[in-house]
């Protein structure tokens, strides 16, 4: 799980479906991404880092 990343998702006040949309991706390819079981591609982490104004490293870690 990718707690910082959800934690951001959730701290900005957007679900999962407006980040997606956000994204230009599936629901189901952003939930993969904030589980961890996808990876996503550098522009994506980019564009979340933007988003939230926080380093992708940070919102990459996975977390139990």
């Amino acid at each position: 799980m990718r707690q910082n990343l959800k934690q951001a998702r959730i701290d900005k006040g957007m679900t999962q479906q407006q980040i997606a949309d956000y994204l230009h991706i599936s629901l189901d390819n952003y939930k993969s991404i904030e589980i961890g079981r996808r990876s996503g591609n550098f522009e994506l982490w980019d564009d979340l880092e933007d988003l939230f104004s926080i380093h992708q490293r940070i919102l990459r870690q996975n977390t139990d």
